[in-house]
């Protein structure tokens, strides 16, 4: 998922770091760059992709969860949702 660069948050703006870092993945989500039934990297590999603390990447999961992108499979791994057809 690294080949591009992906920038690091922006720490002086007023938006919270985790909705910044789950803000990007879901621009990665919604562009088809992360497909459908993808596994996300796990929590300390977007701690290092993002420069952010754990608790913070862990965060950003669980908002990407809140908005209906991701789900989280206990042992498995956290997955991009399947998209309904009309948005």
């Amino acid at each position: 998922m690294g080949e591009s660069d992906t920038p690091g948050v922006d720490h002086s703006s007023h938006v919270y770091v985790y909705v910044q870092v789950a803000d990007r993945i879901a621009e990665q989500i919604a562009s088809g760059r992360i497909p459908a039934g993808a596994m996300l990297p796990g929590e300390r590999a977007l701690m290092e992709e993002y420069g952010v603390a754990l608790h913070t990447a862990r965060r950003a999961v669980r908002e990407l969860r809140d908005r209906g992108l991701v789900i989280t499979v206990p042992a498995k791994g956290t997955f991009v949702a399947e998209q309904p057809a009309d948005s």
